[in-house]
């Protein structure tokens, strides 16, 4: 496969700044997620390395070419999009045989191919229909399937899972790990879900307005963020922020994660009313609104007996706290 290297890339519509001096190595083999909210970049960043827009400036190689002023077509990338853009008049072994047919491979070789690519994602038995007869996640699997054949250097998918209910989200998901496994291939993944980026990455990048803030292995994210954006962007529910200096601290901000605060009806350091209690079987989630921190989430093991409107007190586990400025920079 390939690794892939960008170097000061930038990308401005008019006056506009979009993609703001990215430096980023993703290493053959990677499975690398870029995340972050709507508009930070993410999508566009990813179609630059696919060359469908024009890096403004800056460097893109792949496997130690320089890529940057290439057509996608001389990439040796596939794309696999949020929708799954297949010709309706073709099969489904049409359709994922298409481009090794345009660049000329023999019927054999196409066969195989697409043999072998609808094995590994089960699709042996839908090769004759065409995409109307299938199920929207039997369409994600045939346009995942259309990159395999062509055994690409890079695997690009642009949050691939969108379209897909939440049952289906999981099963692909797990598809695309294994998948990854199987062909040790070097992918690159865009999603805004930071529970897929968690779930998939073997590290992620996380963006906000065209920047880097941070890259990092899942759980190093979730255990060392750099600062306040990455600490309550990575993981779900978000991490609890409270004002330090009500708690007696030096730092401008306390973050700490609902798994981490502790809640009473006698005593605690926090006096809050219940607003809101989700059971969710396995666990339960208590929000709790106080006076001096605003909206706090408990997340508690198990199923628990609170009820909306009751006092109740919360307290912070200051061993597993984090401590930001006022800057939102993490305080070490």
């Amino acid at each position: 496969m390939g690794d892939l290297t960008l170097s000061a890339v930038t990308k401005s519509f008019g006056s506009t700044q979009v993609i703001k001096g990215v430096d980023l190595t993703v290493n053959d083999g990677e499975f690398c997620v870029f995340v972050g909210p709507s508009g930070c970049g993410k999508s566009t960043l990813l179609r630059i390395i696919a060359g469908l827009e024009d890096a403004t400036s800056g460097t893109i190689s792949i496997d130690g070419k320089d890529v940057t002023l290439l057509p996608p077509a001389r990439r040796e990338i596939a794309m696999v999009f949020q929708s799954y853009a297949l010709y309706p008049h073709l099969t489904v072994r049409d359709n994922m045989g298409l481009a090794l047919k345009q660049a000329g491979d023999s019927k054999g070789d196409i066969a195989q191919a697409v043999d072998r690519a609808a094995a590994m994602l089960s699709l042996e038995q839908l090769l004759d229909r065409r995409p109307s007869e299938l199920s929207g996640g039997q369409r994600q699997r045939v346009a995942i399937g259309r990159a395999i054949v062509r055994t690409p250097k890079l695997f690009l998918f642009d949050e691939p899972l969108s379209n897909l209910d939440a049952a289906l989200r999981v099963a692909t998901r797990i598809e695309i790990a294994r998948l990854h496994r199987e062909l040790s291939a070097t992918m690159i993944y865009v999603t805004h879900d930071q529970v897929e980026a968690m779930t998939l990455a073997d590290r992620i990048v996380v963006l906000r307005a065209g920047q880097i803030e941070q890259v990092g292995a899942p759980m190093e994210l979730y255990n060392n963020p750099a600062n306040t954006f990455v600490a309550g962007f990575i993981g779900s529910p978000q991490m609890n922020f409270l004002k330090s200096e009500l708690l007696g601290l030096r730092s401008d901000t306390m973050g700490i994660r609902p798994e981490h605060m502790a809640i009473s009806r006698e005593s605690g350091q926090i006096v809050g009313t219940v607003s809101h209690v989700e059971k969710l079987g396995g666990e339960t989630l208590v929000y709790v609104n106080t006076a001096d921190h605003g909206l706090l989430t408990v997340r508690l093991f198990g199923e628990h007996d609170f009820s909306v409107e009751e006092s109740v007190h919360l307290t912070p586990d200051s061993q597993r706290a984090f401590h930001f400025d006022a800057g939102g920079q993490r305080l070490r």
